[in-house]
């Protein structure tokens, strides 16, 4: 019977508040456009950072390293070094490339063929082309993954190829802070927002409020349509704000599948994902409920009933 009279009165607040949001549609859009440019700017980096990383994953995956053996290491020992270094769980692919094959390649490219012939025998080492695997792409995989072929007495130089990897790696890192950084502080904002509605909304309400103070109604019980109201406000920004962010997507995609096919590409620019979607209206409805909870708790102390 109690939790019965609970979710009746959860309702009546629930519906009263949305009530007061429709009765006035202008000043009630006014709010949502601001939560919704305070919470779309953090999602559309949150995007852009995905897209990012997904548009040049395949880059980030073609990290090559070249381990030369020495030069008196038989072609049977290189295949063995080979097959053990394909074991590994950081190594993706192994290439074997004979010192035959490298002679006939430089032979092939270099334009030097006629000199090359005067040789009397090949100078070139075999070399294993190792391919890691993209989780194990990181500046600090690649240093240890180099360290172990550095230790084969059979290895004469590694070479790694990782400058730029780390580079692309910590601009994917740099930007992430950045959202994070954004996001706090469009919170703070938003948080502020609904704080200082509820607040001129409790003012616009306060004979009312003391009416039922003075029926014996609690703090919480007046406090109740006030969170709603605060939540509303927080979920429908947050649904304007994954609409901005969709139209974006619309209107970019075309010119990214354009420049996407100039460097021979099908990349598709993405929207938010389900798990973004999910935080983004979970942030919102958080956001609106602890921005109108701190408001009415605050202002809701000063209003008592007059005797």
């Amino acid at each position: 019977m109690s939790l019965g009279i609970t979710s009746a009165r959860h309702l009546q607040a629930f519906l009263s508040s949305l009530g007061k949001l429709v009765r006035n549609p202008l000043a009630t859009l006014l709010t949502l456009v601001v939560i919704a440019l305070a919470l779309a700017l953090p999602t559309a980096l949150r995007v852009f950072v995905t897209n990012a990383q997904a548009a040049t994953g395949n880059f980030a995956s073609a990290v090559d390293m070249s381990v030369y053996l020495k030069t008196d290491v038989p072609l049977a020992k290189a295949q063995q070094l080979a097959q053990s270094a394909q074991q590994r769980a950081d190594v993706a692919t192994v290439n074997l490339i004979s010192a035959d094959q490298g002679l006939q390649e430089f032979r092939s490219y270099s334009g030097f063929g006629d000199a090359l012939t005067a040789l009397k025998e090949n100078p070139l080492p075999h070399v294993l082309r190792v391919r890691p695997r993209p989780d194990y792409a990181s500046g600090a995989a690649l240093e240890s993954l180099q360290r172990y072929f550095s230790a084969w007495p059979e290895v004469d130089t590694v070479q790694v190829d990782a400058e730029w990897v780390m580079r692309f790696n910590a601009i994917l890192d740099l930007l992430r802070h950045i959202l994070l950084i954004a996001a706090a502080l469009l919170g703070v904002g938003v948080l502020a927002v609904i704080g200082n509605t509820i607040r001129l909304e409790i003012q616009g309400r306060r004979a009312e409020i003391e009416v039922t103070k003075l029926v014996g109604g609690s703090n919480a019980y007046v406090r109740r349509p006030f969170l709603y109201t605060g939540m509303l406000y927080g979920l429908g920004g947050a649904l304007l704000a994954w609409g901005i962010v969709a139209i974006a997507i619309v209107i970019l995609g075309a010119p990214v599948a354009t420049l996407a096919r100039l460097y021979g590409s099908r990349y598709a620019l993405h929207g938010p994902s389900p798990d973004d979607v999910g935080i983004l209206l979970g942030a919102g409805v958080v956001l609106g409920w602890l921005g109108a909870w701190i408001s009415a708790a605050r202002h809701l102390r000063d209003i008592e009933p007059r005797a």
